[in-house]
């Protein structure tokens, strides 16, 4: 990793030498960034007792995001739950319209979900299967190439607990790291008419797990994911995979848009290959998201994301979802429990800053080692702000 990112930063600096020397100086601006959520829910479920109605405010973020010529930065810093951390920290240098580079602490593309911000997910929470199939901001460098027909991504980077732990100079070697790349085709792409197939996949290697000595093996990985709701946080799957060699997955992904209808949906694999003649242990998931538009114009176009464009302020959103979510493989003796899950949300884009939703959801999760088949409605509300 090491080399990968001594290379990256050589690259950077050849560009910036040689943008400097090609004639104006740049300007530089920055503008400030951040985002409060505010949320409400009520529950109903034969294991009342684990879920607490109440109200929360899940997420505070504050940051900044700057530009100089073709550079551009940003930095981010979070307050939920009574902890604050590090989120976006990144450094990026813009080629041309078409290619960029991008270094630092960040969420690298992985599927059609990977490229959109948390708080803007049609579906309010998102999908299960994309919180445990891909990975919170890691540590590392990813080359983004945006052209009219194609977009391409390619990234490698250091395992997520590289940001939120201190490493020793002993374990250094041992951090975990991965490679993944996003290849979406996209024929159509105008406002209201959109037809874009994907295929992202993965590889890492195995990540810090500390076994019951105390003692961090390096040799395992973890699998888990809550409930879909912020304001109470009950664990719903949970797997732990040791003995771990290397991991291989991928996703196909589809998008389809017609004025004020649209499709989502992904397909996730996942395999971790095992040392000792142990099993491989393999899990899948999916979902598919019905979009539409009761108020408002037609579905726009991120070209950067390869994705939807936010609606327009004034909008009103009626949002049907699906996920399958299994952590569970009999073959290998490891149950980290299935999750079916449907929702209903209703968006209202109050103005550019600010929305409204509205969200009912039902989750049945069973197949846990440990823990018995769980059952929950979810009555939420939230009101969110955004700049």
């Amino acid at each position: 990793m090491k080399k990968i990112f001594t290379a990256a930063m050589a690259l950077l600096c050849a560009a910036a030498t040689a943008y400097a020397e090609g004639g104006d100086e740049p300007k530089f601006s920055i503008k400030p960034t951040g985002r409060i959520l505010l949320d409400g829910a009520l529950y109903a479920s034969p294991q009342k007792e684990m879920f607490k109605d109440g109200a929360a405010i899940p997420d505070v973020r504050l940051g900044a995001k700057m530009s100089y010529g073709k550079w551009d930065a940003k930095i981010d810093v979070g307050f939920a739950y009574g902890k604050v951390g590090l989120k976006d920290l990144y450094i990026g240098y813009n080629f041309n319209d078409k290619n960029l580079i991008r270094m630092g602490s960040f969420i690298h593309q992985y599927g059609l979900q990977s490229a959109t911000s948390s708080s803007m997910k049609p579906t309010m929470e998102e999908p299960v299967s994309n919180a445990v199939f891909n990975d919170s901001r890691q540590l590392g460098v990813m080359f983004v190439h945006y052209g009219d027909k194609f977009l391409a991504t390619a990234s490698a980077h250091v395992e997520p607990s590289s940001t939120k732990v201190i490493l020793a100079p002993t374990q250094f070697t041992q951090e975990g790291y991965g490679f993944r790349s996003r290849l979406v085709y996209r024929p159509v792409h105008s406002d209201g008419k959109t037809v874009q197939v994907g295929f992202s996949g993965g590889f890492a290697s195995p990540q810090r797990r500390i076994d019951a000595d105390g003692v961090d093996v390096h040799d395992g990985f973890q699998f888990k994911s809550n409930f879909p709701t912020r304001v109470t946080q009950v664990t719903a799957l949970d797997a732990v995979v040791d003995h771990s060699m290397n991991l291989w997955k991928f996703t196909p992904e589809l998008l389809l848009s017609y004025d004020r209808v649209a499709l989502e949906t992904q397909y996730f694999f996942q395999q971790v290959n095992r040392r000792q003649n142990l099993p491989h242990y393999r899990t899948q998931g999916a979902y598919a998201t019905l979009r539409g538009l009761i108020l408002g114009d037609k579905y726009g176009y991120a070209m950067y994301d390869g994705g939807l464009a936010t609606p327009k302020p004034k909008s009103l959103e009626c949002v049907l979802s699906y996920n399958y979510t299994s952590l569970s493989d009999s073959s290998c003796g490891i149950f980290g429990g299935r999750m079916n899950d449907f929702s209903v949300t209703f968006n209202y884009y109050i103005n550019k800053y600010m929305l409204a939703r509205l969200h009912y959801s039902y989750t049945y999760v069973w197949n846990r080692a440990g823990a018995d088949p769980t059952t929950l409605n979810g009555f939420m509300a939230r009101l969110q702000v955004i700049f």
